[in-house]
């Protein structure tokens, strides 16, 4: 008699799982991307054309030199995030604090992000809809602090931020540049971003880090890691 285990059957888009199975799935199928919205699969897109992966690049990068320059926080892209039972997004970025300088999300010992992170990224092209109708107030319900929404086709960056138990936009200043509350230091040039104008946006960067709300935070990182 055979003892061999049978492979798990493949995710479908739009059925029902639980957040155990969905994972048991999704690992045995290495060349899908998904996710687990309110219980629901979403299979997503691929190949990714340029339209998206040049913004995402962009992000991504304006967030690696905050990281950076900003010892006890961390970024990355793309990473299955198990946010709760029935919601295990795959966001295109995610800024977090670390677990142990006082950061709400961890690395389980699947290594997988569980719980919050701090902010969230999302570019979204064809998945405009989903990120604004269902990913968005998961977002919300999770306490992520932070939800930055870049719309592609219509050049609008929307950056959200969790006051209360609901999301309000952060809005530029006179200098059009929007200032993130819970990563001090974390400034963006949004027109120069929905340009791709990678210098400006670093030179907004700069002066963010420069200032004395970032060295604040650095300070604040370093007392909560001495605490843990």
């Amino acid at each position: 008699m055979s003892t061999a285990t049978l492979a798990p059957p493949p995710l479908v888009h739009g059925q029902r799982l639980d957040d155990d199975e969905f994972m048991r799935r999704y690992e045995a199928m290495p060349d899908v991307k998904a996710e687990l919205l309110n219980g629901v699969v979403y299979i997503m897109a691929s190949p990714i054309k340029v339209d998206h992966g040049t913004p995402q690049g962009k992000l991504i990068g304006w967030l690696f030199n905050y990281e950076f320059a900003t010892f006890g926080v961390e970024m990355s892209g793309e990473a299955t995030t198990r946010l709760s039972g029935e919601n295990i997004p795959q966001p295109d970025a995610y800024l977090r604090i670390l677990e142990s300088h006082g950061g709400n999300s961890f690395i389980n010992e699947d290594r997988y992000i569980e719980g919050a992170p701090e902010l969230l990224v999302e570019i979204a092209l064809s998945s405009l809809d989903r990120d604004q109708t269902v990913k968005k107030p998961i977002y919300q319900q999770a306490g992520v602090r932070e939800f930055i929404l870049w719309n592609v086709e219509e050049q609008i960056i929307e950056w959200s931020i969790l006051r209360g138990e609901e999301y309000a936009f952060l809005t530029p200043g006179a200098e059009g540049i929007v200032r993130s509350e819970t990563f001090p230091g974390l400034w963006l040039d949004v027109e120069a971003m929905v340009r791709l104008d990678v210098g400006s946006v670093d030179r907004a960067l700069q002066q963010g880090i420069a200032s004395p709300e970032h060295a604040r935070f650095i300070e604040q990182l370093q007392a909560a890691a001495k605490k843990g």
